[in-house]
């Protein structure tokens, strides 16, 4: 995406749902508002790049109304299953919909806040997030979209000054609000809250809302025809992330149907943890005991959310027949997805759905046996075989011999690169991969707690975008 500089163009398209839908809500007046992360590269996609440091303030910690837009905050409603239980107590807890911008692809996109006040679906919550919980969504965010995954944007992050009890931090935690720009945070969730009270006028009105909104492509079709195109676009956007998450190594944590969406983006970022090496049995969350949530298991919690979709829309079809087709397109457009992710990481090219496989096949034969690095192997190998001589000056080269990777080596070699020209970047040239696995990121937090030392937090963001510019084909 180039960096080009948009109008500010506000659409608050959400309020034609009306009633039932949402709850106006006050943003909390916070004690400081200091600023620790500001989107200036988005700002301008979306207008909002000329804004003075006191108005972003005004907006992005006090939230005063954007000019045009909406005029209250509002809580969204939903529901969903957590841990496969439902749950219909939860809605937005701690954060609410601020704003609805139009960017320079003419997308429809949120402004959503996180750790900015009690709404009415608080419950026992105290409607903030630690600072700590701050930065790493900022973190998360800021790699997968480097990495070219789907995901909402960090546009703003405010310490504020209070002193939370957490019981899985130490407290008392240092707090904080973000604001995130995402593509919806309509979530399958939100169509479960509706069904299950007992309402196809509200599905049927979110569902009109969602094309109107996100899938313009299908405003011609009708009745169960409708509701399958809606259905099977919103399966085939969430098996694309799935299987970028999976290429990206990245493990989301808590899968629940309230944290996925009709657009297939990620958002709303909690425990997730990056692959250190490859462990299809690797948790984000300490308390995913069973490990439902697990690097391996992703992909099937996303089409089990993907059926609860389709349990929902149900409702409002004749037959279900289309609902159950549409549906079923997730396993083929998944694998698809994942040979065309995976190439991506590798830098390489397709050479057809059976050479693709087998590469695939034996890129996870040969991680699986040798532990390599996750980040670093995909570093070293980029560009395929172009980067032979890169890897053979890996730290990690003697882990590229024996039988599984002359597997790998020998699929790989059947693949052109993408752009052999990337490997001229400072990046590549520089010897050792951006990562973010556990160690990175809470030694660079050791340092925000201890000191206030915010240089580990600068210097992983540079690191980031410049990874970014190199996947991209960016040069200075």
């Amino acid at each position: 995406m180039s960096d080009i500089v948009s109008d500010y163009r506000p659409d608050p398209r959400i309020l034609e749902l009306g009633e039932g839908f949402h709850d106006e809500v006050k943003p909390a007046v916070f004690p400081e508002e200091r600023l620790r992360f500001r989107n200036d590269r988005w700002a301008r996609h979306v207008g909002l790049g000329d804004q003075t440091d006191d108005e972003w303030r005004a907006h992005f910690a006090r939230f005063e109304p954007l000019e045009g837009n909406l005029g209250q905050p509002l809580a969204l409603r939903y529901h969903g299953h957590q841990f496969r239980h439902y749950n219909p107590d939860i809605g937005d807890g701690r954060g609410f919909l601020y704003a609805q911008v139009r960017d320079d692809r003419d997308r429809l996109l949120d402004l959503a806040t996180k750790g900015s006040g009690q709404t009415p679906y608080s419950r026992s919550g105290d409607g903030r997030l630690t600072l700590q919980g701050g930065v790493r969504e900022v973190l998360a965010a800021q790699r997968l979209e480097a990495l070219g995954v789907e995901t909402s944007k960090p546009f703003a992050l405010y310490e504020t000054g209070e002193e939370l009890v957490r019981h899985d931090e130490p407290s008392p935690a240092r707090s904080a609000v973000l604001t995130r720009l995402g593509w919806s945070h309509i979530r399958i969730g939100t169509f479960q809250r509706h069904a299950f009270e007992e309402s196809p006028e509200r599905i049927q009105a979110l569902l009109d809302h969602c094309i109107s909104a996100y899938y313009p492509e299908l405003e011609g079709r009708k009745g169960d025809d409708r509701a399958a195109g809606f259905l099977e676009n919103v399966v085939r956007r969430s098996a694309r992330l799935t299987a970028q998450w999976m290429a990206a190594g990245f493990v989301h944590g808590v899968l629940n149907t309230d944290n996925l969406n009709v657009t297939g983006e990620s958002f709303d970022y909690g425990p997730w943890r990056f692959l250190p090496y490859y462990e299809p049995g690797f948790t984000a969350a300490y308390f995913d005991e069973s490990g439902l949530y697990a690097y391996a298991r992703q992909p099937d919690s996303v089409f089990w959310t993907m059926q609860q979709l389709a349990a929902c829309l149900s409702a409002i079809v004749e037959d279900t027949k289309p609902l159950v087709e549409a549906l079923n397109v997730f396993p083929d457009a998944y694998q698809d997805e994942t040979r065309a992710a995976f190439l991506k990481r590798l830098g390489v090219l397709s050479a057809g759905a059976e050479a693709d496989t087998k590469l695939l096949q034996s890129l996870l034969a040969f991680l699986r046996e040798s532990q390599a690095p996750w980040e670093r192997f995909f570093y070293d190998w980029y560009c395929g075989k172009e980067s032979e001589r890169r890897a053979a000056e890996s730290p990690e080269a003697a882990r590229y011999q024996g039988e599984a990777f002359d597997a790998f080596r020998a699929q790989l070699d059947n693949h052109a690169a993408e752009d052999r020209d990337r490997l001229k970047h400072i990046y590549f040239k520089r010897g050792h991969p951006c990562t973010l696995v556990y160690e990175d990121h809470a030694a660079l937090w050791a340092k925000i707690a201890g000191d206030d030392d915010w240089s580990g937090f600068e210097e992983m963001l540079a690191d980031t975008e410049l990874m970014r510019r190199a996947l991209a084909g960016e040069h200075d």
